[in-house]
């Protein structure tokens, strides 16, 4: 599994088992029938070579009905700067909080398609392109929780192409401070949550509203800059996430960006064999916590587990677990 999106890209910046099988091609990209239907992971195989394994096969769709959806369409190995395939790792992929919409290459282009209805379209404007010089495998995408909004954040070494915001409902497309890689976005969708490092090398948190407007920011503390995953509340200031110390027993903590500080740490009500992978709140500000869920290896996770969490008690609640496939290349939950 990939570090959380979020934080792996500002690192960048900085230097269910199947039961039905359906294959979906191009041409019925659109005319797929609607169902209620919704993504728990998606994920891409992993084959032997030589003394290797490679990613291969086909981006593949895990479905909470059960069934598994081949993605005929998606780009698999990424096509980087200078024209030549890399063979050996898989382009990025997207999935809503509320996994109705994925997001990949289509070709050269960059689509969102819904997940019932089976309608595949381009991302608004100059978001579905790559600029000159970016390969398919520098950069990463994230969506707003109802996915109706997809930033892409571009990995170029100088660090000037800004961020660009392509809201789907009204083809707009915004651009963010080139050094600012998104991290959050509220369950409202109305703010993002941004990362940096500066010049000093420390880290400043910034939000901004849907509108590209700077609504807050603050150079944070080591305690937050240093843990994963975060999650940014509806007030576009409060700021949870989880702390694993030495001890590898993980724990709660909030931090409030307008004052600039940092609550007392509450122990977590998960298991020591789950790791952290995905955080955020709801409209009622309870927090929603994805886990993976490993055998001994804390890279090769077994199943994932999806809790609410107390924000004031650490207590959790379980809502879905299912196991992920043996060994595959690579796997994404909802909200990644």
């Amino acid at each position: 599994m990939i570090p959380p999106r979020g934080f792996a890209a500002l690192a960048l910046a900085a230097a269910a088992a199947t039961a039905v099988t359906m294959t979906v091609t191009p041409a019925e990209a659109k005319t797929g029938a609607a169902s209620d239907d919704s993504v728990r992971y998606a994920w891409i195989k992993s084959c032997a070579k030589k003394d290797d394994r490679i990613p291969c096969g086909k981006w593949t769709l895990t479905l909470r009905s059960g069934k598994s959806v081949k993605l005929a369409d998606a780009r698999i190995h990424p096509r980087q700067a200078n024209g030549k395939v890399d063979r050996e790792i898989t382009t990025m992929f997207a999935i809503s909080g509320n996994g109705r919409f994925v997001n990949y290459f289509r070709g050269d282009k960059l689509v969102v398609r819904d997940v019932n209805s089976g309608k595949v379209r381009p991302l608004p404007g100059k978001a579905a392109t790559l600029p000159k010089g970016i390969g398919q495998n520098d950069l990463d995408t994230m969506f707003s929780p109802d996915g109706s909004i997809v930033v892409v954040d571009y990995f170029d070494s100088a660090e000037k192409l800004p961020s660009l915001v392509a809201n789907l409902k009204t083809g707009k497309t915004i651009k963010l401070p080139s050094k600012n890689n998104v991290l959050s976005f509220s369950p409202d969708g109305r703010h993002m949550l941004t990362g940096r490092f500066t010049d000093d090398n420390i880290t400043e948190f910034a939000v901004f509203d849907a509108d590209g407007r700077q609504t807050a920011s603050q150079i944070v503390p080591q305690i937050v800059s240093n843990n994963s995953p975060v999650a940014l509340a509806d007030d576009g200031s409060t700021v949870a996430l989880i702390i694993t110390g030495p001890s590898n027993k993980p724990r709660l903590r909030t931090y409030d960006l307008t004052s600039d500080t940092v609550s007392e740490a509450i122990r977590l009500g998960i298991p020591k064999n789950e790791n952290a992978q995905r955080l955020y709140w709801d409209p009622a500000g309870t927090l929603t916590l994805w886990t993976g869920r490993d055998s001994g290896d804390e890279n090769n996770p077994t199943s994932a587990v999806k809790r609410t969490v107390n924000a004031e008690t650490g207590s959790t609640r379980k809502l879905d677990s299912f196991k992920i496939r043996s060994d595959p290349w690579t796997w994404w939950l909802p909200g990644e």
